[in-house]
């Protein structure tokens, strides 16, 4: 065939379209339903030792869970506590805060973490704030050595008694659930704005303090922390309130 030149063309494509035609075709046919003689072969895999992929690390709350579950008494509980490596606060407390006061007792307080003087004494409350907690509960004649049980979210102190962190709190919180299950309290008393973040997933403790509500299944009373009544002297008579709050519904049943 002659060379054509581009109009030449233009003009011969025109009139192919106008002829219903629709796509280019080669001059000899192609037979598309024909099997290639040999497949294309994948590549070799590479030699030599292969990088090893990084474990996935267990979840701390998924273990913290299991092993709360699997606790069967409050001496169980805190073997499983004291054991639990994923929270790093323990490797810097001196001792692990468990617990104080009467297994059993109606009434059981939780608090946020262990001070200085508790991480010292193994024991939560017994610092200035404890000692303070100690005289509000006498005052309605009550008390840890008869009809009180004491806890922490936190059971090892956190370095400069920095805030809990939101992890440490979520892997902490499957042993304090546990824990009110073994103790079997019939009111809970939450003091301070990181037990109520812990078993209420609330903040703001003066909005919500003296006002009853549920945790755990139980009857629940947010309060002030002692040691804010320390700084803040002026609060004692709404903290005299929710005491008389307790005090009546503990009588009341």
């Amino acid at each position: 065939m002659e060379s054509m030149d581009y109009h030449q063309a233009a003009e011969l494509l025109a009139w192919q379209v106008e002829l219903g035609a629709t796509e280019a075709i080669c001059d000899a046919p192609v037979n598309r339903y024909e099997v290639p003689a040999s497949q294309p072969k994948a590549k070799a895999a590479a030699k030599g030792p292969q990088p090893l992929r990084p474990e996935a690390k267990p979840d701390p709350v998924a273990l913290a869970r299991q092993s709360a579950r699997a606790a069967q008494t409050l001496e169980e509980l805190r073997a499983a506590v004291e054991a639990f490596e994923p929270c790093e606060l323990r490797k810097g407390a001196r001792n692990l805060v468990f617990s104080d006061g009467v297994p059993g007792a109606p009434v059981m307080f939780v608090g946020e973490a262990p001070g200085r003087e508790e991480d010292r004494a193994g024991k939560p409350f017994v610092g200035r704030a404890g000692q303070m907690l100690d005289r509000m509960l006498a005052a309605i004649d009550m008390g840890r050595d008869r009809n009180v049980y004491i806890t922490n979210v936190l059971p090892w102190r956190p370095p400069q008694n920095r805030d809990p962190k939101p992890d440490e709190i979520a892997m902490m919180r499957p042993f304090v659930l546990r824990h009110i299950e073994l103790a079997k309290p019939k009111l809970l008393v939450l003091v301070g704005n990181w037990s109520c973040q812990t078993l209420l997933e609330k903040r703001g403790i003066i909005r919500l303090r003296g006002t009853w509500t549920e945790a755990a299944g139980l009857p629940c009373l947010p309060m002030v922390h002692p040691a804010y009544l320390l700084r803040n002297p002026a609060f004692k008579r709404e903290a005299w309130a929710d005491l008389l709050s307790l005090q009546a519904r503990l009588r009341d049943g």
